[in-house]
């Protein structure tokens, strides 16, 4: 599994109403946006990378990256982009096997993110990895075999499934705790409250 290739998709799809709308992944934090903060650190743990989002994809000209709108109407939440990672790494990036996802509004990502959810992924045989902090889980922080894509549409659109975690218990999922101390890595930014604590801690 660990010489399998691995895209990236970077959630953006959300409509963040609990930050007053817009685009909270376009928001600055400390001189750079959310999303390029995200970028940064994920960027160097994949072969190629896209984003997920719905509307105008102009706004994200300034990225350089594929915008990739989610391949189910509605927006039916992260497993719509998780979906929508799988067949854009299927149809555009040969020899593509896993996809990462990744929430934008999470500054502090861990850098080491793909290679532990992809050492766990080969030791324990599993089909899916996912994150976790503390003993919390971040599924939408995952590593997704290509080949569910048919599945998850399949679950999706004939059953109407919109949770993660409903998808991921048919599954065998291997989770991967990373510590919560001294900072949370998958501290996201959802509240104006949470965008000052960011600021905080990305001031040197």
């Amino acid at each position: 599994m660990m010489g399998h290739a691995v895209c990236g998709i970077l959630l953006a799809g959300g409509q963040s109403r609990r930050m007053g709308g817009g685009d909270k992944c376009l928001r600055e934090l400390a001189g750079k946006t959310i999303l390029q903060h995200v970028m940064e650190r994920v960027s160097p743990q994949v072969k190629a990378l896209a984003i997920n989002a719905n509307g105008d994809p102009a706004r994200f000209d300034d990225y350089g990256l594929p915008v990739v709108s989610d391949s189910i109407e509605g927006f039916a939440g992260p497993l719509a982009g998780v979906l929508t990672g799988m067949e854009w790494a299927a149809e555009h990036v040969p020899g593509c096997e896993l996809i990462a996802t990744f929430a934008t509004d999470a500054p502090f990502v861990p850098t080491d993110l793909v290679p532990r959810l992809q050492a766990a992924l080969e030791r324990s045989g599993s089909d899916i990895a996912a994150a976790s902090s503390g003993g919390r889980a971040h599924p939408v922080f995952g590593l997704w075999p290509v080949a569910l894509r048919e599945d998850l549409r399949d679950a999706m659109i004939r059953e109407e499934v919109r949770k993660v975690d409903v998808f991921t218990a048919r599954y065998k999922l291997v989770t991967v705790d990373w510590s919560n101390a001294p900072l949370d890595p998958f501290y996201n930014v959802n509240h104006p409250e949470d965008f000052d604590r960011a600021l905080e801690l990305l001031q040197p």
